[in-house]
C-alpha cells in the first residue's frame, strides 16, 4: 500500500435497506390502504411514518416504492407521496364485469350448491353479523369475502372462478371503501340474507337478481366516493398528513 493510498479518506458505505423492515412497513400501509383507513389522496409524510411505525426513513422509502408498483401509492417529486386515488372509470368497468360474473355464479350455485355449503354460508352469515355488532370491521370484511368466494366455488365452474379471481384483485380496496360508507354494512347484511335465502330455496332467478343488485349497489357507492375523493384530493394533497388526520 502506498502513502497516497493511506491518505485517501475512507468512503462511508450507504446502509443497505433492511428487507424485513421494508416488508413490515409495506404490509402495514397496504393493509391500511386496502382497509380504507388511509383514504385516497392522503399525504404519506415520511417523518410521520417514521414516528408512527418506529423505523428509519430508508425502509419507509423502499416500502413506498413497492406500494407505488402495486398502484396503491403515487410518488411525487420533492413532495410527499399520497395514497393513490381510485379511478372511477376503471372501477365502473370492473364492477360491470363483477356484477355479471357474481350474478351468473349465484344463479348456477342455486342449482348446484351442496347442503354442506349452505350450512357453511349460514354459519358465516351469523359470524359476519356478530363481527359487525362487535365493531370488528376487519373480521367482517374477511367473512364477507369468504361468503362471496364460497358462492363462486359453488357455481361449479372453474373457468368462472379463475376469471373472478383476476377481477376481484382490482376491486378489493373499492369494496372496502363502500363498506366504510355510513349505513352500507347494515344494507349489505340484508342483501346477503336475501342471497342466502334464494340459494337455500334453489331459486336461480332470485339468486341472480339479488346478487346483481348487491354488486350494483356497491359499485354505485364506490362511484360516489370516488367523485368526492377526486374533488377533495387537491385539498388533501396540500394539507394535513397522517398524524393530524388520525386525530380528527
Amino acid at each position: 500500500m502506498t502513502v497516497a493510498d493511506t491518505d485517501q479518506p475512507l468512503r462511508r458505505r450507504r446502509p443497505e435497506p433492511d428487507p424485513s423492515a421494508t416488508d413490515r412497513v409495506a404490509e402495514e400501509l397496504r393493509r391500511e390502504i386496502l382497509g380504507n383507513r388511509l383514504r385516497a389522496g392522503l399525504p404519506l409524510v415520511e417523518s410521520q411514518l417514521v414516528e408512527r411505525l418506529g423505523v428509519s426513513r430508508t425502509p419507509i422509502r423502499e416500502a413506498l416504492k413497492l406500494l407505488a408498483a402495486e398502484g396503491l401509492v403515487d410518488l411525487r417529486r420533492n413532495r410527499a407521496a399520497i395514497v393513490a386515488p381510485l379511478d372511477p372509470i376503471e372501477l365502473g368497468h370492473l364492477f360491470e364485469v363483477e356484477e355479471a360474473l357474481e350474478s351468473f355464479a349465484a344463479g348456477l350455485a342455486a342449482e348446484r350448491i351442496a347442503p354442506l355449503d349452505i350450512d357453511r354460508l349460514e354459519r358465516l352469515q351469523i359470524q359476519m353479523e356478530a363481527a359487525e355488532a362487535a365493531g370488528d370491521r376487519d373480521r367482517y370484511i374477511r367473512l364477507n369475502q369468504r361468503i362471496h368466494l364460497i358462492i363462486i366455488a359453488a357455481s361449479g365452474n372453474p373457468s368462472l372462478a379463475k376469471t373472478h379471481e383476476r377481477v376481484l384483485g382490482g376491486l378489493q380496496r373499492a369494496r372496502n371503501v363502500a363498506l366504510a360508507t355510513e349505513g352500507r354494512v347494515e344494507e349489505s347484511i340484508r342483501e346477503h340474507r336475501e342471497i342466502l335465502e334464494a340459494l337455500r330455496r334453489g331459486d336461480r332467478d332470485a339468486a341472480r337478481t339479488t346478487m346483481a343488485r348487491h354488486i350494483a349497489r356497491t359499485g354505485a357507492i364506490v362511484a360516489e366516493v370516488c367523485r368526492n375523493d377526486l374533488l377533495g384530493s387537491r385539498e388533501a394533497s396540500g394539507g394535513r398528513g397522517i398524524a393530524r388526520r388520525r386525530r380528527t
